[in-house]
């Protein structure tokens, strides 16, 4: 039933005025990380109820209604929305998912881009909004360090050595710039 090419329009208009680490290409790089969550456990989930609250965690804070009525003109019934917004929720850092797919979603937003790619994004972000690196440094400390975590014992262990190698760059360029 899932129409990727309405469900394209209707996304990417919300992506195209983000910043460069959070536009469609930060999508595709949530898919492929869902991709290898499931390719390494063995899951039932539902993958349509899955790939659409991918394409919606980013704006789902914003535009819920919306994201029901679009929903709703497709064809999907109240259960599949109601879930598929679930996941979406579910999917945001400071939220604990109940779901399966909620903590696929979840712990794929987390390790999305490898272990590396954290540091990348906070550094990217900061300075795509105007601030020094110290700034971004003070604001990596107070909401990044520390507050990653995953929720399925296949990306437990992915999640740990993201945040260990985070620390220690941290770390070192803390050391390196005072």
């Amino acid at each position: 039933m899932l129409n990727e090419k309405a469900l394209l329009e209707f996304v990417e208009p919300y992506y195209i005025e983000k910043d460069i680490m959070h536009n469609m290409w930060h999508i595709e790089l949530i898919r492929k990380m869902v991709d290898k969550i499931l390719a390494i456990s063995n899951y039932n989930v539902d993958k349509e109820c899955l790939t659409l609250a991918t394409y919606f965690h980013g704006f789902i804070y914003s535009d819920e209604r919306r994201i029901k009525r679009w929903l709703i003109v497709q064809g999907y019934d109240k259960k599949m929305i109601s879930k598929t917004i679930k996941i979406a929720w579910e999917s945001q850092r400071s939220e604990i998912p109940e779901t399966i797919e909620g903590k696929i979603l979840h712990d794929a937003h987390i390790l999305e881009g490898g272990k590396t790619y954290l540091i990348v994004k906070t550094l990217i972000t900061g300075s795509v909004r105007g601030q020094s690196l110290i700034d971004t440094l003070n604001y990596m400390e107070r909401n990044v360090l520390g507050k990653n975590n995953c929720y399925l014992p296949e990306t437990i262990p992915l999640c740990e050595e993201m945040n260990r190698y985070t620390n220690c760059f941290f770390k070192d360029i803390k050391e390196g710039i005072q």
